[in-house]
């Protein structure tokens, strides 16, 4: 018994036949590149503030471009989502009720001093 497969032989007008639309890239469907870039489609939720979704989306970018040009976008983005919190950060609050300071003691309308 043997392991190796007989070759079939192809007659030369059906080789002939394949091989120009192989040349020409009309074989019907595109070759698959296993190294081309290729949408993840991981979906991206909003989340209410209009700087964290744009960066969100920018990550929408490296979806497109090969691994070595995914460091520059996820570093832009984590340098935008940087940026938002810390702009959080500054935000004043609200201001604080301020007591001003008196002689007399104060009385809420049940009759309590505070």
């Amino acid at each position: 018994m043997s392991d190796t497969v007989p070759e079939r032989e192809i007659p030369e007008e059906a080789e002939a036949e394949v091989e120009p639309a192989a040349e020409a890239g009309l074989a019907g469907e595109p070759e698959y590149d296993p190294a081309a870039p290729a949408p993840l489609n991981v979906p991206r939720t909003p989340t209410g503030n209009a700087d964290v979704d744009a960066q969100l989306e920018r990550l929408g970018d490296a979806d497109h471009l090969a691994t070595d040009g995914h460091l520059e976008v996820y570093e832009d983005v984590h340098r935008g989502l940087r940026d938002a919190l810390t702009a959080l950060d500054a935000r004043p609050g609200p201001p604080v009720p301020t007591r001003h300071p008196t002689t007399t003691p104060q009385r809420d309308p049940s009759g309590r001093t505070y």
